[in-house]
């Protein structure tokens, strides 16, 4: 019998990584849409003029540039390509599902909580209106609008949170001030932080592709909701340290960009209703979890 093929767009960055090893241990055959050549890739171009690959069960789109890329300025241009590399690669997937003739099951496309506006009293599930006029709610309405697909391809949108993992995101930029006890709370403190961890965000990925009654916005958030000071207070502990650092709203907008910042020093209360609904199982539903088996190797003396 033929492993399930799966197609992954940005397959081999922080999540694709991971995703890659979880579908191939579950006996699917795994192409990923890559910029570079290798043998189990194929490029953008190659996707836009031979389409998908044939017998393509399943399409899952993680590309875009990261906007938290520290090493580059918040310029007009670095804010087209972070808009660009979604909404392009997106609308390409897309394209090509519609006119492929052996068409997938399931488009699973991850976007973020970024499509609800930043608040301190609002609380968000998946039937949410996305209507904030920040630069990443606007772009998150453009970027979900792009994964327009024809029946019978399911659609499945996962709004992820702050993913948590050891070899990425937010937890690889703050380990090294943490370790030597300096971390802390980021401006108030009271902003909330929407979270993942990285096991729960792929297997909730494996979760739409095989549920046939999956469908739409998933938000792909842990069911605890917390803020960025219980966060703080979680990691310290789990890595034995002090965090009394606070890192003031002013330097981040200076270094930053304000328009950038507010990823860090706003927040949005986000519950994942729809996800629990549909059944899925979280693995790491407390932040205290999810920081402790981040931390373990860091942890050890």
């Amino acid at each position: 019998m033929a492993a399930k093929k799966v197609l992954i767009g940005g397959g081999t960055g922080f999540v694709g990584t991971r995703l890659n090893s979880l579908l191939k241990a579950n006996n699917y055959c795994v192409v990923n849409i890559s910029r570079m050549p290798g043998a189990n890739n194929i490029s953008w171009s190659a996707l836009e003029t031979s389409g998908l690959p044939s017998q393509t069960c399943a399409v899952v789109n993680l590309a875009g540039q990261q906007f938290m890329d520290f090493t580059k300025m918040w310029t007009p241009g670095f804010k087209q390509n972070v808009k660009t590399s979604r909404v392009y690669t997106t609308k390409a997937i897309a394209s090509a599902i519609n006119k492929s003739q052996d068409k997938p099951r399931v488009f699973v496309l991850i976007t973020g909580v970024g499509a609800y506006e930043p608040s301190e009293t609002i609380k968000y599930d998946e039937s949410s209106p996305t209507t904030g006029n920040d630069f990443f709610s606007k772009l998150l309405v453009e970027w979900e609008q792009a994964a327009t697909v024809d029946p019978p391809v399911r659609l499945v949108i996962i709004r992820s949170g702050v993913v948590l993992g050891r070899e990425g995101g937010m937890i690889k930029n703050m380990i090294v001030p943490f370790f030597f006890g300096l971390g802390g709370p980021i401006a108030s403190g009271k902003q909330f932080l929407p979270w993942i961890h990285i096991e729960d965000l792929i297997r909730l990925i494996q979760f739409a592709i095989e549920n046939e009654n999956v469908k739409g916005v998933l938000n792909g958030v842990a069911p605890q909701v917390i803020t960025n000071a219980e966060f703080t207070k979680s990691f310290a502990k789990a890595l034995s340290r002090p965090a009394f650092f606070t890192v003031p709203e002013f330097s981040l907008n200076l270094l930053l960009n304000p328009e950038r910042a507010m990823m860090l020093t706003k927040g949005q209360y986000v519950v994942p209703k729809r996800t629990l609904e549909y059944g899925f199982q979280y693995k790491y539903c407390t932040i205290d979890e999810a920081c402790a088996e981040c931390a373990h190797l860091f942890s050890k003396n």
